[in-house]
């Protein structure tokens, strides 16, 4: 029999706080709904919410009815959890674009066939309710010092917070209430920042006199063992997005996680069993210059994200800039492993000198260092060494006509556009 879902929630450190451990476990014998919320502030969701969809999925896995609810409304105000400042306010239109956005990126991950998960988005019942409502049905319930005593109130309250931004705890709590009422929905799950709205929800569940008990559940916030933050790279954020992200920027993403962190990912981020991760965490205490986890963390996470083509790519990518044999490369695989480096767009196709290309290009800075570096065997054209100072640059230096990747060095890359 497989491991209890809150038991396999806790060995892989997924859970940070629960409102009711008990009655929790003993609600999940039976399938359960539960949702999490997804405020549309962007065009993408990003790796940090990969961790929630995967829980979304480990519940659903286990036979309970994930609700993926895009805040059509909360998106129009924003929530000050986790946040010094208020957030830029966007326009109607902008929210709903971005919801549908998010929208159409969950129904990569959950399994809606059927009735299996359920696709919510509150601007159906915010949108249309009045400010008398509003204050009556949901306001009343909410003493001042209650809502005062939250974290994501207090630690603003210096600073300065809007009443628009105070109030929002008031709004996700509604949207509990309305899933608890109208979906049967007993379980709100979110990051640790989240509890205060959670428990919010809870207290008006109670106060409308709901008497089926509903529970809440947070997950820690990520973080890196070297104190810097989790799901930046060098480019920026790492987004679920091929489009601001590309299948192999995400594979190197996961295949450069330090040691003392793979584990903790391949638990997070993979549906590898306990004695799988087991094994590879014995693998990297025992022969970490194998990086065997970091592999396997890299394959399961860019799989489950962009499929297995793109992760046969990303992994031909890898292994020819690895090799050196960049040569092998297609046209959109140079796109994707040269995205963030160096690129000169070469002003005509005519025949060229290697010393005055890599000056043009900022290979080297100058003529007697890009003649140096050829004698010295340090300048690679896709992949080859080129050790002739004379050498002339022609087409058959190109892939498929439009590229050449000179190389300085072990790293140096350089991209020649035609």
């Amino acid at each position: 029999m497989g491991m209890d879902i809150i038991d396999d929630l806790k060995y892989r450190g997924l859970i940070h706080q629960v409102t009711d451990e008990e009655g929790l476990r003993a609600a999940l014998k039976k399938p359960l709904t539960f949702y999490c919320g997804f405020d549309p502030t962007g065009d993408s969701l990003h790796v940090g919410h990969l961790l929630i969809i995967m829980i979304m999925m480990r519940l659903q896995k286990a036979g309970h009815h994930p609700i993926a609810l895009v805040g059509g409304g909360t998106g129009m105000i924003g929530d000050p959890s986790g946040r010094s400042t208020e957030r830029k306010l966007n326009t109607k239109e902008v929210v709903e674009g971005y919801a549908d956005r998010i929208r159409r990126q969950l129904s990569r991950f959950l399994d809606f066939e059927h009735g299996r998960a359920t696709i919510a988005n509150n601007n159906e019942w915010l949108g249309n309710l009045t400010t008398i409502a509003f204050l009556r049905d949901v306001g009343k319930h909410f003493p001042l010092n209650y809502m005062l005593s939250k974290d994501s109130v207090q630690s603003r309250m210096e600073a300065g917070i809007s009443f628009t931004e105070f109030s929002y705890m008031l709004l996700q709590s509604f949207d509990y209430l309305n899933l608890y009422e109208q979906k049967g929905c007993r379980l709100e799950i979110g990051g640790s920042d989240q509890w205060g709205n959670i428990t919010a929800g809870l207290e008006l569940i109670r106060r409308r006199g709901h008497e089926e008990p509903a529970f809440g559940l947070t997950f820690p916030l990520i973080t890196k063992s070297d104190g810097t933050k989790f799901g930046k790279s060098s480019g920026g954020a790492i987004w679920l997005d091929p489009e601001k992200t590309t299948p192999y920027e995400w594979y190197q993403f996961w295949i450069n996680a330090a040691d003392a962190d793979v584990i903790h990912y391949l638990k997070y981020f993979t549906f590898l069993s306990k004695e799988e991760i087991e094994k590879l965490a014995e693998e990297t205490r025992n022969h970490p210059e194998k990086r065997n986890a970091q592999k396997a963390l890299a394959r399961e996470v860019t799989r489950l994200v962009h499929g297995e083509k793109a992760l046969k790519e990303a992994e031909h990518i890898s292994e020819a800039l690895f090799s050196g044999r960049v040569a092998e490369l297609t046209i959109e695989e140079i796109r994707q492993g040269f995205k963030d480096v160096p690129t000169y767009r070469a002003h005509s196709k005519e025949p060229i000198g290697l010393v005055d290309l890599l000056v043009q290009g900022g290979v080297t800075p100058s003529k007697r260092q890009a003649r140096e570096d050829i004698k010295n065997g340090a300048i690679y054209i896709n992949g080859v060494r080129q050790t002739d100072i004379k050498y002339m640059m022609t087409a058959k230096d190109r892939i498929e006509g439009e590229y050449t990747i000179i190389r300085r060095g072990k790293k140096k890359y350089t991209l020649i556009q035609y």
